[in-house]
């Protein structure tokens, strides 16, 4: 218990709450003198110990049940089956054998009212970058992250599928109705222990966070963990970066500079010595690369769409020409936004020219827009490089577009913040991948740097 209390205090202070050394130890005497058994005298200890000023309640009032329970635990609907007849119960097993093994399991689990494990619970946190996150305002962010990685919404849109079976089988209104109720019971149960786990976690990170996170941490970091003071960081880091990459890529390109003897040239420069070849002339062996960029800016992408972008403004000069367009659920090209001097400022104009949502992307309607307009910036000198998760929201996700666009291109490079084992639901990158020359994946400033490195020399 005193190892909760003090974690409670240092996630208090990561919040920017002030918590003296004398008011600590005013927390363990009153925690001392008023117990523990009664759970609200308890968090009343606590609270007029801990925070002096009323502005900090809603602080505490939100961590405290993270490191100390609601008192009550998520509520599961049951097991559907129980009150079933066997008839009804042999038609539910047969309508169920329609979706695949997997999906199966999943959707039994979920009627059964089964809550995840501990160490399942472990292992969705680490698949979604959760154990990195110390920010409640990215709690709810990080559980649908987590409920996406266990395909959550391809089973709640099996279950409806399911019940449409049960009905054309002969199954009464009631009865589908109460399966119906119970199911959506249990999934709720399951997103809120989801959830609580999520706030647990982060609560749990604050505590251990150390004063002043360097530069190395934050750019391991996941950027749907980051938190606004951290991404600001992370765009003054950009800039370092940049200059730095610029310097390494122009001393790679003068070192390659030499390539092959060429004949035409070495003849036309010794005219003047009467044939003689008294200077060997060489063929350019590297080229500045000619990109065409498209960024998806919607919410789950736009901090690192905002990255790439900087990192493509400052290293203009190992560029011979760059397209720039960004997408929600439309195309837009946003290139003379880039002719200015300040970079920052162009980011900022495209931004608030494109405001973010969720759930609206369509990147099958936006390659639409880039096949009416734009397709003609793409010839077999260019490299084509798209920045998105793509996921499309169950849209047309217009491959026959997009392979156009691969073909006209010398090669096709996808940056993608989602590891390959989370491209399934309104994901449509399993489509997109095979006709990529490279696909990337950019979870973190560390990540997206190599990728800009490997785009430029490679």
């Amino acid at each position: 218990m005193e190892s909760r209390i003090l974690q409670l205090i240092s996630a208090l202070r990561a919040s920017g709450v002030r918590v003296s050394l004398a008011e600590s130890a005013e927390a363990f005497s009153a925690v001392d003198l008023m117990g523990i058994q009664d759970r609200e005298s308890f968090r009343l200890s606590l609270r007029a110990t801990l925070i002096k000023d009323v502005k900090d309640l809603p602080t505490f009032d939100k961590l405290f049940p993270l490191f100390f329970g609601s008192g009550t635990p998520p509520m599961m609907g049951g097991n559907p089956s129980d009150d079933l007849t066997p008839e009804e119960i042999q038609m539910l097993a047969e309508a169920l054998r329609q979706f695949t093994e997997n999906l199966r399991q999943r959707m039994e689990r979920l009627m059964n009212g089964e809550p995840l494990t501990k160490s399942e619970l472990e292992a969705l946190a680490q698949l979604v970058g959760l154990n990195q996150a110390d920010n409640l305002n990215y709690q709810n962010w990080m559980a649908q992250r987590m409920m996406r990685a266990m395909a959550f919404p391809e089973v709640q849109k099996a279950m409806h599928e399911l019940m449409e079976q049960l009905q054309q089988m002969g199954m009464s209104r009631e009865r589908i109705e109460q399966i119906r109720e119970m199911i959506r019971q249990n999934m709720q149960g399951m997103q809120e222990q989801i959830n609580q786990f999520a706030g647990q976690r982060i609560a749990e990170n604050m505590s251990e966070r150390p004063r002043g996170d360097n530069i190395d941490n934050l750019m391991n970091r996941p950027f749907q963990a980051l938190s606004d003071a951290d991404k600001k960081i992370l765009q003054r880091e950009v800039k370092r970066l940049a200059a730095a990459l610029r310097t390494r890529i122009a001393l790679r390109q003068k070192r390659m500079k030499s390539g092959q003897m060429d004949p035409k040239a070495t003849i036309r420069a010794n005219l003047k010595y009467h044939g003689v070849p008294m200077e060997i002339r060489h063929k350019d062996r590297i080229k500045k690369p000619k990109i065409v960029v498209i960024c998806d800016i919607s919410t789950s992408m736009r901090f690192c769409s905002e990255l790439m972008l900087s990192f493509l403004f400052a290293l203009q000069g190992q560029v011979r020409k760059t397209h720039a367009f960004a997408f929600i659920d439309h195309l837009e090209s946003i290139s003379e936004d880039f002719s200015g001097s300040n970079a920052d400022e162009a980011i900022q104009s495209v931004l608030s020219r494109m405001p973010s949502g969720h759930y609206n992307t369509d990147l099958g309607w936006s390659f639409n827009d880039f096949n009416k307009e734009y397709m003609d910036t793409l010839n077999s000198g260019t490299t084509l490089l798209v920045v998105g998760d793509g996921r499309n929201n169950y849209n047309d996700p217009r491959l026959d577009i997009f392979s156009t666009m691969t073909r006209r291109a010398t090669r096709t490079i996808w940056l993608n913040p989602e590891p390959d084992y989370m491209w399934h639901g309104d994901s449509d990158m399993k489509k997109y991948a095979p006709l990529c020359n490279n696909v990337l994946k950019v979870s973190n400033l560390r990540e997206l740097a190599n990728a800009v490195d490997e785009l430029l020399t490679g």
